[in-house]
C-alpha cells in the first residue's frame, strides 16, 4: 500500500497567544517490520507492508495568556 500525509507544525511550533508559549511540533513516522522508525516530513508519501504501524502525532496547541 502508498500511504501519504499532508500535514503541518512539524518544524515550526504552532504559536501562542498573548504572552502563552509555543505548542510542541508533531511527528510522521512508520515503524517498518523489522523494528526500523522511519521518520516522515510533513509531506511525505512512503509504501507500507503488512505489519507496519503508520504513526501520525498531531502537535500541542500553543497557549494563551500568562
Amino acid at each position: 500500500m502508498t500511504a501519504t500525509i499532508l500535514s503541518s507544525h512539524r518544524i515550526i511550533p504552532p504559536f501562542g497567544l498573548l504572552g502563552g508559549k509555543p505548542g510542541i511540533v508533531g511527528k510522521n513516522y512508520v515503524i517498518r517490520k523489522n523494528g526500523i522508525l522511519e521518520e516522515l516530513a510533513g509531506t511525505a508519501m512512503t509504501e507500507m507492508n503488512p505489519e507496519e504501524i503508520f504513526v501520525i502525532e498531531t502537535p500541542g496547541g500553543g497557549g494563551y495568556g500568562n
